[in-house]
């Protein structure tokens, strides 16, 4: 039994408590529903647990870092037909919340599902958040357990400031915690043989040498 519904049902009183949550609940599916109305594609903003959190511009360094691994992503992904990149605006739906995500990406089962005018989107497979200190929060707590809890394959954590990245995979229900790498190789388990140095997410030099790589001819097979 959930702990939390426990208390609620055994005791001899529990109207209350439950009448309030549907109260509750209705009261945030209009506000969600508003949200979803009224939002802008002008507008960076999230609907998280019946709050609405419109975001701040972010600084030149945390831009520079999303659009280093976006770009990897994005040449890798196109270069093999392997599904579809997505970038900040692009609103990710889930059963409570609705998220803009730094960067997500879709396997091509999943990408072939979505329609070109579709303003909603179901959970993709991998996710990268790029933190700030107003998102750090909430990057590493209520994203963390909705992301896991709607099955997204991957979710990397990446710092600007720290030049850290944390790759958090699922497991059956959650991400077993993970550390916090500022060196070696990141090798994705969602976007199948997506392999980069580290220091590409934070460095020019080794992000263009990464593309460089993805762009290289494949060695011929040895001809015994």
């Amino acid at each position: 039994m959930n702990a939390v519904l426990e208390p609620i049902l055994r005791s001899t009183k529990w109207d209350e408590p439950i009448d309030a949550l549907v109260r509750a609940r209705a009261r945030e599916r209009a506000r969600r529903r508003q949200f979803i109305e009224t939002l802008r594609e002008d507008q960076k903003a999230e609907f998280i647990c019946g709050e609405v959190v419109v975001h701040s511009p972010v600084t030149v360094r945390h831009n520079l870092v999303a659009n280093r691994l976006a770009t990897m992503l994005d040449i890798y992904t196109r270069r093999r037909g392997l599904g579809l990149l997505g970038r900040e605006k692009l609103l990710i739906s889930l059963s409570r919340n609705d998220y803009e995500p730094d960067i997500v990406w879709f396997a091509s089962d999943k990408a072939a599902q979505l329609l070109p005018d579709q303003r909603r989107c179901p959970a993709p497979d991998f996710i990268a958040e790029v933190l700030s200190d107003s998102t750090e929060a909430t990057d590493r707590g209520v994203k963390r357990v909705d992301y896991a809890a709607h099955h997204v394959t991957e979710y990397w954590i990446v710092d600007p400031d720290a030049e850290t990245v944390e790759v958090h995979v699922l497991g059956v229900d959650e991400y077993p915690a993970s550390t916090r790498r500022s060196s070696g190789m990141l090798i994705s388990v969602a976007i199948p043989g997506f392999t980069i140095p580290l220091r590409a997410v934070f460095d020019d030099a080794e992000c263009d040498a990464a593309i460089a790589a993805m762009y290289a001819p494949k060695p011929e097979p040895a001809v015994e």
